[in-house]
């Protein structure tokens, strides 16, 4: 058994946002490992959990507690954060879109539901908090590839909430010493991800029998694409380095490299051996002074003191995602709006 699977093995860790995306993968590579695992999800009146019902399919889900909750409820907070070794808070409201349409929700949720969390986790004296961040932080770059230091900027009110959310978890390190480590993960992708995504929006045109073509906003933006998997072994990954080393670090999750979405659309409909245009619909394109042209990740930190280093091409990425996209259609996934 490795270090990582000691420090994982039977602890208790605390998942936000459990139901989404990146969550239900990180809440898989836990039980994976050993930990007992608390999920929240977002109550909902159909008691519907996301993308955990198919991590409660696979072994481990002995170890794994589901709760519905809400991040902005401060109580719900500090009764899930007790007894936790680690909190993993993902949970977040995250469609780029809405934001423009819907500001003040993304605040009651990103901003005050990140401010609940620290402060339950505070008062719980939890041993270590990972708290996720995003790319869009740091909006349009001024240097390529872009690190740690580099200057952030809001270019949509998703954006913003987030950088508030970031500042929140490093003051309460720096004012609380509360062990926070921020996580800032580049476009993530693959299996469950929401129709949100430029990825599942391109496949899912591919595979209809019914588009004739790929329809997408603008094809020029550049972005650094890290399969699912990978993102979620590097959360386990941190939450296992020393805590000397980790608290209080931002943290690049990437690969490093970036391909455009023209291009990214050229490689999913080979992968999917597919052959059908692609256009650029202005009716999909963001606001111009909102839209970030280039995101290209350097996870040198990450590498050099964690020792973590994503490990799936994107090609082969691509054709997992194909696989999986194959045997769920589009209709059949949930969507969930507030987590990740």
């Amino acid at each position: 058994m490795s270090d990582l699977e000691n420090s994982l093995g039977n602890q208790l860790c605390v998942v936000t946002g459990a139901g989404g995306f990146i969550a239900s993968h990180l809440v898989e590579a836990l039980l994976s490992r050993g930990a007992r695992v608390r999920a929240l999800v977002h109550y909902n009146a159909l008691g519907a959990v996301g993308h955990l019902r198919d991590a409660t399919s696979r072994s481990g889900s002995d170890r794994l507690e589901i709760v519905a909750g809400d991040v902005r409820d401060g109580r719900c907070m500090r009764e899930l954060v007790t007894g936790a070794h680690v909190v993993f808070h993902l949970a977040a409201l995250i469609g780029i879109p809405y934001s423009y349409v819907a500001p003040e929700s993304y605040v009651d949720t990103n901003v005050k539901g990140t401010l609940n969390v620290l402060e339950a986790c505070r008062d719980a004296g939890v041993s270590r908090v990972l708290h996720t961040s995003t790319s869009e932080v740091y909006g349009t770059a001024r240097m390529v590839p872009m690190d740690e230091a580099h200057p952030l900027q809001a270019q949509s009110p998703y954006a913003a909430t987030k950088i508030a959310a970031d500042k929140l978890a490093e003051s309460y390190f720096l004012s609380f010493q509360v062990p926070v480590t921020t996580v800032r993960p580049f476009n993530t992708y693959g299996p469950r991800h929401s129709l949100r995504g430029v990825l599942p929006t391109i496949l899912s045109q591919a595979l209809s029998d019914t588009c004739d073509r790929i329809e997408l906003g603008s094809l020029d933006p550049v972005r650094d694409l890290t399969y699912v998997t990978d993102t979620a072994n590097a959360y386990c990954e941190i939450a296992g380095a020393p805590l000397e080393t980790v608290a209080g670090r931002v943290y690049n999750l990437g690969t490093g490299h970036g391909v455009s979405i023209g291009d990214l659309a050229k490689m999913a409909l080979r992968a999917a051996g597919i052959d059908k245009p692609v256009v650029s619909r202005t009716e999909r394109r963001r606001p111009e002074a909102s839209e970030v042209m280039r995101l290209i990740s350097n996870p040198a930190r990450v590498e050099a003191e964690v020792g973590w280093k994503a490990a799936v091409s994107l090609d082969e990425g691509l054709r997992r995602t194909v696989k999986w996209l194959k045997m769920h259609p589009a209709d059949e996934r949930p969507v969930d709006h507030y987590a990740i």
